[in-house]
């Protein structure tokens, strides 16, 4: 029975395009770029157990989560199911939801909810609805890494037209959910001479209220 989707970025990602994307980003050194970011990033957080992540395609981030943090619950969400075998085959998490993200729902929580490149291939109708499950799913911290711009606009994605779209993704949450606070932000550079990553500006947020934060 064919899969009927929501929106047309969803088919899209869960379809040969996405097939193509899960072999064209394998390789030891975009694991090795991703582990110099997350060290950067996990050093500012307490207390971290476990971690989903939204559209993790092959699995990547959660490699060098898994490196940094090894005793660490992983979880993945992801839409195509060639990427949910590539998962499979590595074999470091505890759970994985084969499902769309606008589709997924869940009673539970995990310490940091990450996603990575994701929010710019959302229908921007949609992302109000995504907004909401990370914030649900984030028991502490919400971690997001995308192309940024001040003001929403679409950009070309290799030939292909509403596929992708910049906008200050974390100044949306943000401003929707009052309780997150900024931990911190950065940016990686494709044209870094040692650990290049596609460009893409990162934000660390927290919900403030969170009573099992540790202070020291």
């Amino acid at each position: 029975m064919t899969k009927v989707f929501q929106t047309q970025q969803e088919k899209f990602w869960a379809g040969e395009f996405g097939d193509e994307y899960c072999e064209r980003n394998v390789g030891q050194q975009r694991i090795a770029s991703r582990i110099a970011l997350y060290s950067k990033i996990l050093a500012q957080c307490n207390n971290v157990s476990s971690v989903i992540e939204f559209g993790a395609n092959i699995g990547l981030n959660l490699m060098a989560i898994r490196s940094l943090l090894p005793d660490t619950e992983l979880a993945a969400i992801e839409i195509n199911k060639s990427a949910v075998e590539h998962i499979q085959n590595w074999g470091g998490t505890s759970e994985i939801y084969n499902t769309s993200i606008l589709d997924f729902t869940t009673e539970r929580s995990w310490d940091i909810a990450l996603i990575k490149g994701v929010l710019i291939h959302i229908n921007p109708e949609m992302l109000p609805q995504v907004y909401e499950s990370l914030y649900r799913a984030s028991r502490h911290y919400i971690l997001l890494a995308e192309y940024y711009n001040p003001t929403p606009v679409e950009v070309d994605y290799r030939g292909h037209s509403g596929k992708l779209f910049k906008r200050d993704f974390a100044g949306e949450i943000m401003d929707i959910y009052p309780d997150l606070r900024l931990v911190d932000y950065g940016f990686v550079w494709r044209r870094d001479p040692v650990f290049p990553q596609d460009d893409c500006t990162w934000f660390l947020l927290e919900k403030s209220i969170c009573e099992c934060r540790i202070r020291i």
